[in-house]
C-alpha cells in the first residue's frame, strides 16, 4: 500500500515562538555590531580627512566614508525591522499566554463551583434550623436553672406600696440629718480656762452663747445668782 500511495511524511512540530524571537534578536544584535564597526571606521575616515588637503587622496577617503555611511544606514534599517518583528512576536506570545491563563482560570472556577455544590449537598438547612431551636431551648432552660438557684427563702411578703412609703420617709430623715446647726455651739465655744476653777482671775465680761445666755469658762450656761 505504501508503494502505491507513498509513505506519509511525518509532521514537523510547530515552531516555538520563543525560539523564533531569540533568533530574531540574535540577528538584530549581529547587525548592530556591524553598525558599531562602521561607526569606528567612519570616525577614522573623518580624522584622516581633517588632516589632509583637498585633492585626489582626500576624495578617495571621502568616497570610502560615503560607502561606509550608506552601509550604516542600511544596517540601521535592518536592525529597526528586526527589533520590530521581535516586539510583535513578543506581543503575540503575551496575548496567547494570557488566553491560556484565562482558560485555566475558567477551568479552576468551574471546578470550584462543582466542589461547592458537592459540599453544599452535605449541608441540611433544616438540620441547622433545628440545632438553632434546640440551642435556644437549652439557653432558656439554663436561665430557669439560674433563677431557681438564686431564689430567696424565708423573705416576708411586703407590699410594694409600703416599701415606697418607707423609702420616702427614709429620704425625709436623711434630709433632716443634713442640718448641721448643732455644730455651731461647738465652733463658738470659748477656749478652756488656763487656771483651775475657783482661782480668781482678772474680771472679764461674761461670755455668752449664740442665744445670748451667759456661759462659764466651760461653755455651760451660768445659773442665776
Amino acid at each position: 500500500m505504501n508503494r502505491l500511495f507513498g509513505k506519509k511524511k511525518p509532521t514537523e512540530p510547530p515552531p516555538n515562538m520563543n525560539d523564533i524571537i531569540s533568533g530574531v534578536d540574535s540577528k538584530a544584535d549581529n547587525v548592530e555590531s556591524k553598525i558599531t564597526r562602521l561607526d569606528a571606521e567612519l570616525k577614522k575616515y573623518k580624522d584622516q580627512m581633517a588632516k589632509m588637503r583637498e585633492g585626489p587622496a582626500k576624495n578617495a577617503i571621502k568616497q570610502k566614508a560615503l560607502r561606509a555611511l550608506k552601509q550604516r544606514k542600511m544596517y540601521e534599517q535592518q536592525s529597526s525591522n528586526l527589533r520590530q518583528q521581535a516586539f510583535n512576536m513578543e506581543q503575540a506570545t503575551f496575548a496567547i499566554q494570557s488566553l491560556k491563563d484565562t482558560q485555566q482560570t475558567v477551568v479552576a472556577m468551574k471546578q470550584g463551583v462543582k466542589s461547592m455544590q458537592k459540599e453544599f449537598k452535605k449541608i441540611n438547612i433544616d438540620e441547622i434550623e433545628d440545632i438553632q431551636d434546640e440551642m435556644g431551648d437549652m439557653l432558656e432552660m439554663n436561665d430557669e436553672v439560674q433563677d431557681a438557684l438564686g431564689r430567696s427563702y424565708g423573705m416576708p411578703e411586703i407590699d410594694d406600696d409600703e416599701l415606697a412609703a418607707e423609702l420616702d420617709a427614709l429620704a425625709d430623715d436623711i434630709a433632716l440629718d443634713d442640718d448641721t446647726s448643732y455644730l455651731d455651739d461647738a465652733i463658738t465655744t470659748p477656749n478652756a480656762p488656763e487656771k483651775e476653777p475657783g482661782v480668781p482671775t482678772n474680771p472679764q465680761p461674761a461670755s455668752r452663747n449664740r442665744d445670748g445666755v451667759p456661759v462659764d469658762e466651760f461653755g455651760l450656761p451660768q445659773l442665776p445668782a
